[in-house]
C-alpha cells in the first residue's frame, strides 16, 4: 500500500500528515487546519485526487496562515514522496483542466524527481473566508519543493476567487491522481530511476 505518515514540528507549526495515494472515492477525510477555507480545499483536493488524507495542524495563525499553508505543503509534500516509493509503473505525466463556474484552470505536472512550479493565478481579493489567497502559491511551491514534482498551474478564466482557488485545487489533485496511477511495471525514465 502506498501511504506515509510525517509529522513536522517548528517554533510555529505543529503538523501532521497521513496519506493513501490507493484511497477510496467515497472515505471520510479527518482535515483540520484552523483554517476553514483551506480544510475544504484539501478535502476537495482528497476527494479528487482520491486520496484518503487526515491533516491536523495547530500554527501561529493570530501571526497569518503564512507558517501554516507553506508548512502543511511541505509536510504533505514529503508524505507523497514517501508514499510513491520507487515509483515503479507510475504514470508519471499527467494534465487536467477544470471548470468551476466562470473559472476555468489547468494544471499539468511530472512526476519528475526534480521540483519545480509555475504558477499563474491572479486573486483580486486578499483572503477568502478566513485563508490568505497570496498563500495559496506558497502552499503548492512548498508541495511541488518537497513531494519533488514538475507543476504548472495556469487560470485561464475567472473572476470569482473562490471558483479560481477551487479550480485550482481540483485541477491539480486530479491531475496527480492520475500521475501516480499506475499502468505498468516498469519505472517510468529512460534513467531507470525517479529520484
Amino acid at each position: 500500500m502506498r501511504k506515509a505518515e510525517i509529522t513536522r514540528n517548528t517554533a510555529e507549526t505543529d503538523i501532521s500528515v497521513m496519506l493513501n495515494l490507493d484511497g477510496k472515492y467515497d472515505s471520510e477525510n479527518k482535515i483540520t487546519t484552523g483554517i476553514g477555507f483551506l480544510d475544504h480545499m484539501l478535502n476537495l483536493f482528497a476527494k479528487h485526487g482520491n486520496f484518503d488524507l487526515a491533516i491536523d495542524a495547530d500554527g501561529d495563525l493570530f501571526v497569518d496562515c503564512h507558517h501554516t499553508m507553506e508548512d502543511i505543503g511541505i509536510t504533505l509534500g514529503k508524505a507523497f514522496y514517501e508514499a510513491l516509493g520507487d515509483k515503479k509503473g507510475i504514470r508519471r505525466y499527467c494534465h487536467e483542466y477544470v471548470p468551476m463556474d466562470e473559472a476555468l484552470a489547468r494544471t499539468a505536472l511530472d512526476i519528475s524527481g526534480r521540483a519545480y512550479l509555475v504558477f499563474r493565478a491572479e486573486f483580486t481579493a486578499e483572503r477568502i473566508g478566513d485563508m490568505e489567497t497570496e498563500c495559496v502559491e506558497e502552499f503548492f511551491r512548498a508541495f511541488c519543493d518537497n513531494a519533488k514534482i514538475t507543476a504548472h498551474i495556469h487560470i485561464l478564466e475567472g473572476k470569482n476567487n473562490h471558483h479560481i482557488a477551487e479550480a485550482i485545487f481540483k485541477s491539480f489533485a486530479r491531475a496527480l491522481g492520475g500521475a501516480v496511477e499506475v499502468i505498468s511495471d516498469e519505472i517510468p525514465s529512460t534513467k531507470g530511476i525517479i529520484e
